[in-house]
């Protein structure tokens, strides 16, 4: 781990497609995540352009009242090989998103027909100084990059199935 980024690697039993339908479909995210603070989609359309926003109800025991939500923001789409967003919030509740500075990227590498490397990259370092002095990055430990792969593969190998 640098100081800007975290990643993971794990190869998956399934076809790249199988593994990118996954990731394009906002219900899965909960399970992707494993943490809990994933908690369920506020838009379910398959997530299909850069532009495209989708919000994600949350729960962290360290926010206030431990409920809000977040409005991701898809950077890179590019069918079955990437697809990232960067994750930002409505302060005001009028439609005007602000991001924080980090995004979430998964990059698949077909391996074979039925076989796919996925990197799982976590970057933060478009965050300003101002958010790093009381938000601490990565926000998760060691193991979560790693878990979220192993729930996609799971997710990935019943959609193959």
């Amino acid at each position: 781990m640098n100081q800007e980024n975290v990643s993971a690697t794990r190869t998956i039993a399934a076809p790249a497609e199988a593994v990118f339908a996954v990731l394009a479909d906002p219900t899965t995210h909960p399970t992707i995540d494993g943490t809990g603070w994933v908690q369920e989609p506020v838009d379910r359309a398959r997530l299909g352009e850069v532009g495209q926003i989708f919000r994600m109800d949350m729960y962290h025991p360290d926010a206030q009242n431990g409920d809000y939500q977040v409005a991701n923001e898809i950077q890179v789409i590019d069918p079955p090989r990437t697809i990232g967003w960067r994750t930002g919030y409505d302060p005001e509740g009028d439609g005007h998103l602000e991001f924080g500075g980090w995004s979430w990227r998964y990059d698949l590498v077909p391996l074979g027909p039925s076989t796919t490397a996925v990197t799982l990259t976590y970057d933060w370092s478009a965050v300003p100084q101002s958010v790093r002095d009381y938000l601490h990055f990565p926000p998760f430990g060691p193991d979560h990059l790693a878990n979220s792969l192993r729930h996609l593969a799971e997710l990935a190998r019943e959609t193959a199935a």
